[in-house]
């Protein structure tokens, strides 16, 4: 038990970011009086998918890429890694980072000001970022378990305050149609978290720090799995209900709803903290978003860079290193609400492949699969995800109306019936074989 502890809270360490905090209250915002319905849906997807990917991810000593490797294509594996990969760095997650603190950290202190002082924050922000990624230290993993604990109790005591202060109950705020639509609004708001996205990535560190615990036997490595993977996930849960309440309960004027410019989630916390603490709150509550998105984008900008380092060793690690930063400081310089709307087509085509690849091993685990018939529900998932993606945005009606004929489209589950159809499937055609059982000497 306290093994699976001290892992779920390290887990914790490692997902929590500030950018995570912006999305519920933003939703909280959003959803009105269906806010339980939409918070429900972004828990399922932003905490339950991304705690089963991470558990299941870490009965594999090489992680999913060696079971896309078996069970799809090294070529499909390498594809998804290389976008898995790119999203949870340089395209979305790193210039998020940015965005995030300086929209809760500056803006609020320098909203009068005409200077361009995004790209004057940026630039610090990321040679800063850039000098301590090309020669990471320690140090930097020492400063994040320090300010992650601290910037978490800030925030559960500002959500406390928050919910005891604030009574507007959603009221101002634009109400989704149905129960559906409000839990499938809130499960896609679930994806901008990116931790399904980042559990494949990181499963393999996850298990790492497992290890340098020590097990008797694999059912005390399986049961301190499952504890920490519960604890991360209960922890994360009421993170984002409490927030998602402050988000509700907190008036946002209407003109700020409707300025597509303003982050909701960023106003929310930042204006509740200075209504609560003043504005010594305020900058302070900045400050902590600042350090904290600071570490999280030097840590992916050493995962990423290492990551393309050993798969396409053709230029070195430091060469990744300029590249991925450049790339950050460039798109975060878009703003924090163009960054978002950038990220969702790719989310949209990610995460039904992961929720699927990780439907694929769990059921491999107890049940005979075709390789034929996984490929097959690899290829159908891929198709819809890119029909939905091109559907969505580029507004082409006929897609649309298609997609919204499959059963559970309304959710955002368009892809999940098909899926399992084609897992079915797989359990009747030629070749079947179970997934590998991993012995504990082996983990």
């Amino acid at each position: 038990m306290k093994k699976g502890l001290l892992t779920g809270l390290l887990l914790f360490g490692i997902f929590f970011g500030a950018g995570n905090l912006i999305f519920p209250p933003a939703l909280g915002v959003s959803s009105g009086q269906n806010f339980w319905p939409a918070i429900f849906g972004f828990v399922v997807s932003g905490v339950g998918i991304a705690i089963v990917t991470l558990i299941v991810g870490t009965l594999n000593p090489n992680g999913y890429g060696a079971e896309m490797d078996e069970k799809i294509s090294p070529l499909f594996s390498t594809v998804y890694l290389v976008l898995l990969y790119l999203s949870i760095g340089p395209l979305f997650a790193i210039p998020r980072t940015a965005a995030t603190a300086f929209d809760i950290g500056v803006a609020p202190v320098v909203s009068e000001s005409s200077l361009p002082w995004l790209l004057i924050f940026t630039t610090i922000y990321f040679v800063c970022a850039f000098l301590l990624a090309v020669n990471p230290t320690k140090i930097l993993d020492s400063v994040g378990k320090i300010l992650t604990p601290m910037f978490a109790i800030l925030i559960v005591v500002l959500v406390i305050l928050g919910i005891m202060k604030f009574n507007n109950a959603g009221t101002a705020a634009p109400t989704y149609e149905t129960t559906s639509l409000a839990f499938g609004t809130g499960f896609i708001e679930g994806y901008q978290t990116l931790d399904a996205l980042a559990s494949v990535a990181f499963c393999i560190i996850a298990m790492s720090a497992l290890k340098q615990l020590g097990f008797k036997d694999k059912k005390e490595y399986l049961s301190s799995v499952w504890i920490a993977g519960i604890v991360t996930g209960i922890g994360f849960s009421i993170l984002y209900i409490g927030l998602g309440l402050l988000g509700n309960k907190f008036a946002v004027p209407a003109e700020v709803i409707a300025n597509a410019k303003i982050n909701k989630g960023a106003y929310v916390l930042s204006e509740s903290t200075r209504a609560i603490f003043g504005n010594y709150g305020s900058i302070f509550l900045g400050v902590m978003v600042i350090l904290t998105c600071f570490t999280t984008t030097v840590g992916l900008i050493v995962a990423t860079s290492e990551f393309f380092n050993k798969k396409f060793p053709q230029l070195s690690y430091k060469t990744y290193t300029i590249i991925f930063t450049l790339v950050g400081f460039g798109i975060a310089n878009i703003g924090l609400q163009d960054v978002i709307k950038f990220s969702v087509p790719m989310l949209l085509f990610l995460y039904p492949i992961t929720i699927a690849l990780v439907l694929i091993v769990i059921v491999n685990k107890y049940v005979a699969l075709s390789k034929l018939g996984m490929q097959l529900t690899m290829c159908v998932v891929t198709l819809i995800s890119i029909v939905t993606v091109i559907g969505s945005t580029f507004k082409v009606e006929a897609i649309n109306n298609v997609i919204a004929k499959l059963p559970l489209a309304a959710e955002s589950l368009a892809w999940l019936l098909p899926t399992i159809v084609c897992l079915v499937i797989s359990t009747v055609l030629p070749n079947r074989q179970k997934g590998k059982v991993y012995d504990f000497n082996e983990l």
